[in-house]
């Protein structure tokens, strides 16, 4: 039995990897949800509440980013007070920010219900369209608490030196989704309600059982304490996950806008169309979003401990790590660009079809997307929120925007599809800049 890696150890590429694989494959399974209630909808329940599933999806994960940002910016605080020796500061810190998640959360869950008719209609959903998306998205506010606490969660697992636990919840979460897709839309004919009830279940699981075990005696560096909310500690956690906040809300605005232009467009085919796209891509660029979630308490825990040494060996080892998966990624696109758009809508060739063409545009962006992203979240650890933000909104806001709305004016449908990857190289030429114009300052 291998010896358990700790955030102080010097990692070779091998411990870097054994360290990290867990927080990519947690990744990975919680993309997955979507991607199996977009499965299920598209082939046994129809194409228009398959998009309508779609429609509403960005203002989902638009109100669940708040939990990604308390996590990646806490984590960055919390595995830097790790780093400094002070661990009772640093769990009352990570016992603030759940109990603050809870009542975002709920707060957030009761607005959604009394707003989201009002939000679809505005972005253009009418009819059919407007009625599959407000009834898919009011089920699935009922376990947005859970939803925000488990993306907060799996980033601190990696700095509670438990990813192996994290990803353990993380899959039966996920298997939980899939059979529950299987038995309430094939077996109960329960249409599109069945998928939400599904993604609720899975996602009380993914956000509750954590909750419990933190809660709870444990061998883990974190545990629930009892608290008081610290607001200099609160505004810097935001100030350091702002860059994760800004990415998310500005991807799911950005997917609104994509929704949009596609509408006009394409019609109702293109939104189906750009929904197999979203579902790939966030299964594949998770790998890239667990590297960064797994790596980011080993930045921090350096960065807080002076050692900058390590924090050059990590950010070396990194960037030829993420070139590779970068690389396999790609191919991997190319490859299975027909057999998934298959899987999902090959039961309308006209939307097959268009579905591999934007896909195989689209897929050039997996080759920068993983730099873009790994840039943002490792200044996020080195508690720098002010660059990472930065980065997030050019990234997003300034570079994908631009693109998304110029491009189709010279090009029609292709310039939505190539809009990503012009975007991202945009955004890794301006972490190249960072990155240089910094290294003195932190010594990596």
């Amino acid at each position: 039995m291998k010896a358990q890696i700790h955030l102080s150890d010097k990692f070779s590429y091998a411990k870097l990897l054994r360290f990290i694989l867990p927080s990519i494959i947690m990744m990975i399974f919680t993309s997955i949800y979507g991607v199996v209630d977009g499965l299920f909808v598209s082939n046994f329940v129809g194409k228009t509440q398959f998009a309508g599933l779609n429609f509403i999806m960005p203002f989902l994960m638009l109100l669940g980013a708040f939990g990604f940002m308390f996590g990646a910016g806490g984590n960055a605080l919390v595995s830097k007070l790790l780093g400094e020796g002070n661990r009772e500061k640093a769990n009352k810190i990570f016992s603030m920010l759940v109990v603050i998640t809870l009542l975002l959360g709920a707060t957030l869950t009761v607005l959604g219900w009394i707003f989201i008719d009002d939000f679809a209609f505005l972005l253009g959903a009418r009819e059919e369209l407007l009625e599959y998306s407000v009834q898919y998205g009011r089920i699935i506010l009922i376990s947005l608490p859970f939803f925000m606490l488990q993306l907060e969660f799996q980033n601190f697992f990696s700095t509670a030196e438990k990813p192996k636990l994290g990803l353990a919840i993380t899959i039966g979460s996920g298997v939980t989704n899939m059979v529950l897709d299987a038995l309430f839309i094939v077996v109960f004919k329960w249409g599109l309600v069945g998928a939400a009830i599904a993604t609720m279940c899975s996602e009380i699981i993914g956000g509750g059982v954590p909750l419990i075990y933190f809660a709870s005696k444990n061998k883990s560096l974190l545990r629930l304490v009892k608290t008081r909310f610290f607001g200099k500690e609160f505004i810097k956690t935001c100030t350091n996950g702002s860059s994760e906040l800004l990415t998310n809300v500005s991807m799911s605005l950005i997917n609104m806008v994509y929704n949009i232009q596609l509408l006009n467009l394409a019609g109702e085919n293109g939104v189906a169309a750009y929904g197999f796209i979203l579902y790939v891509n966030f299964v594949f660029i998770s790998a890239y979003i667990g590297y960064s979630v797994g790596s980011a308490p080993i930045t921090g825990y350096n960065y807080g401990a002076k050692n900058t040494i390590e924090l050059k060996n990590v950010l070396k080892k990194s960037l030829v790590i993420i070139a590779s998966f970068s690389l396999t990624v790609f191919v991997l696109s190319i490859l299975l660009s027909k057999p998934l758009a298959m899987l999902f809508v090959g039961y309308d060739k006209n939307l097959y079809d268009l579905t591999v063409y934007g896909f195989r545009i689209f897929s050039f962006s997996f080759l920068l997307s993983g730099f873009a992203i790994y840039g943002s979240s490792f200044f996020t650890s080195l508690n720098n929120g002010v660059i990472s933000a930065i980065i997030s909104f050019f990234r997003t806001c300034v570079f994908q925007l631009l693109a998304v709305i110029l491009l189709p004016l010279v090009l029609g449908v292709d310039g939505i599809w190539l809009s990503i990857v012009v975007a991202e190289f945009l955004a890794v030429t301006l972490n190249a800049v960072f990155l240089v114009k910094n290294k003195k300052r932190y010594g990596y």
